[in-house]
């Protein structure tokens, strides 16, 4: 690759999203951080920006600009996940009051900012929590959907169904009119959802050597999957629970590790049962047109080897 991957980060912190965040911020060859949204999904805005803040001083990288973005869905109340999450979202390392500064502009504005300010093409959007500031985004300023190089999201899931209710993964449950809006904006969209993520787990031997490398960001992300893990552990009865947002960073960086295959995915919106599914066509049964190209399958040993030596760079 010539030159890097420009990526904006929309994100909820969350472990998981931390160890997406730490596997970009240690990847500088592929990945240009070019900022970190925050907004409000697993815990409210106000911790999902402070948490961002605190997972780059963990990483030793200060200089990254992190925004507050949007607090609430579009239409809905605010459903969080401190079940899983920990009170703090972060729950797991000893946190602090974070040195990386929040940014005055509102997180929204800086990505309509970003995607008009580069070249057409060549800024990946990266959301890892609800879709309520990209689709914002989408309604305040139309003209910048023609210029997102791509979508490159975890939320949904199929087979594996849901994990918030029978039918819907949570990022996508959180604000599904936002979901609605990505998936109908023509952009090419990557969807990892629960199907492929639920393959990749936080068996003790992978945190184990993680911890082992022993630098601060390693042994902070450690004792966060420590935590994470203990609540699907108890769930599914595996080894270690899914960690699902840091595949979005390394299909960026290796998508050799991944399979899929395109198809239409639709949001369902009205029933009081499946609120919030992603309906994916993947038996390629009606006539509509593919939307996103949804993973299935991963090399999980690749994904942790890649992690793990990232995160060691930091």
């Amino acid at each position: 690759m010539a030159h890097p991957r420009k990526i904006i980060i929309d994100t909820d912190p969350g472990q998981d999203d931390a160890a997406a965040i730490m596997l970009a911020l240690g990847s500088p060859e592929e990945i240009e951080v070019i900022g970190i949204t925050a907004v409000a999904g697993n815990v409210p805005l106000a911790l999902t920006s402070r948490n961002a803040r605190i997972v780059c001083d963990f990483s030793n990288r200060t200089d990254v600009k992190v925004f507050a973005g949007c607090d609430r869905p579009l239409k809905r109340p605010l459903v969080t996940a401190e079940h899983v999450h920990g009170a703090t979202g972060l729950d797991g390392p000893e946190l602090f009051d974070p040195v990386t500064p929040l940014q005055v502009q509102h997180g929204v504005d800086f990505i309509i900012e970003t995607v008009r300010s580069e070249p057409p093409g060549t800024v990946t959007l990266c959301p890892l929590g609800a879709l309520t500031n990209i689709a914002t985004a989408f309604q305040k300023a139309p003209d910048i959907v023609a210029r997102v190089q791509e979508i490159v999201l975890m939320g949904g899931a199929y087979f594996e169904v849901g994990n918030i209710t029978p039918a819907a993964e949570f990022n996508i449950y959180v604000d599904p009119e936002a979901a609605e809006i990505v998936f109908k904006s023509g952009i090419r969209i990557v969807m990892i959802p629960l199907d492929l993520t639920h393959k990749v787990l936080t068996y003790k031997r992978r945190v184990d050597k993680i911890r082992a490398v022993g630098t601060k960001p390693a042994v902070a992300l450690a004792d966060m999957l420590a935590f994470f893990e203990r609540f699907d552990i108890v769930k599914y009865g595996s080894d270690g629970g899914p960690l699902h947002d840091p595949n979005v960073i390394a299909y960026l960086i290796r998508p050799e590790l991944y399979k899929g295959r395109e198809c239409n995915v639709e949001i369902e919106l009205n029933s009081e049962l499946t609120l919030g599914m992603t309906v994916v066509d993947w038996w390629q049964v009606t006539k509509r047109k593919h939307n996103a190209l949804v993973l299935r399958d991963v090399d999980d040993e690749g994904f942790f080897e890649l992690l793990t030596e990232r995160v060691a760079r930091l």
